[in-house]
């Protein structure tokens, strides 16, 4: 709901209007599993027999940090509705954001490996995500992000922060809530500690938010920080997801 200080912004506001979804990440029970082709951060992925498991630089096995089954998610504008996305990274090196996968499985009908006997304990040890998660979708609205280079708007003649400073502490808050777009989430707008990569490149400011995934409970990039997947509208809309690219920030 627009905080009621904020109705002279109304109108400019809902041209920033963007739909998302959030994303409920419930940590699996020790010695459970997931079913292959489910919603999950962490755990086994679907791998159709014949496609080879992502490793790294190093030669060793990946680690499933996120998969995303459409058919499990509400419709989101520009976002496919069927097909399983992945994102791999180093077990070791996560935090290289030149060393990770991204694999798009359009069809969910092949028959699906199931020896990931290789994925020892010891893979995980370093893994920013500790436990196996449980995803649960909705689909939700937002009209601003205060550290999302695409949300330049202008209060009257002051930019975001300058505008905050002029409000008294407790508007201060309401604003930061209202434009606060932190979680886990599939588009929208993103939320960083240390600023958006997207606004230093030439091509980039109009990428699309993938994928974010925030500290958790049993999740932690770095010292509370974020990971992200972006991809550009065009990339988006043909499903040429080994073009996304993988970010992430912390405190």
């Amino acid at each position: 709901m627009l905080p009621e200080f904020l109705g002279e912004f109304r109108a400019p506001l809902e041209r920033y209007k963007l739909d998302y979804v959030k994303i409920l990440a419930t940590p699996v029970p020790a010695g459970e599993s997931l079913p292959l082709l489910q919603s999950k951060f962490l755990g086994q992925p679907f791998l159709p027999v014949g496609t080879p498991h992502p490793h790294d630089e190093k030669g060793q096995p990946m680690l499933l940090l996120a998969q995303l089954n459409f058919a499990e998610i509400p419709a989101l504008a520009g976002f496919p509705t069927t097909g399983i996305l992945q994102f791999f990274a180093s077990p070791t090196e996560w935090y290289d954001t030149e060393d990770y996968k991204v694999l798009y499985h359009a069809a969910t009908d092949a028959e699906p490996q199931t020896d990931f006997s290789f994925l020892t304990s010891a893979l995980y040890e370093d893994s920013p995500i500790y436990k196996e998660h449980a995803l649960a979708f909705s689909l939700a609205t937002e009209y601003g992000g205060a550290e999302d280079c695409r949300f330049d708007m202008a209060f009257g003649d002051k930019d975001y922060y300058e505008y905050q400073a002029t409000l008294a502490k407790a508007q201060q808050e309401e604003l930061d809530d209202y434009c606060n777009n932190s979680g886990h989430r599939l588009g929208g707008y993103a939320y960083f500690t240390q600023g958006d990569p997207r606004e230093h490149e030439p091509n980039g400011q109009t990428d699309v938010q993938l994928l974010q995934i925030d500290t958790d409970e049993e999740i932690m990039f770095g010292d509370a920080g974020l990971a992200h997947l972006f991809i550009s509208p065009a990339a988006l809309a043909n499903k040429q997801f080994d073009q996304a690219y993988f970010y992430w920030d912390c405190c």
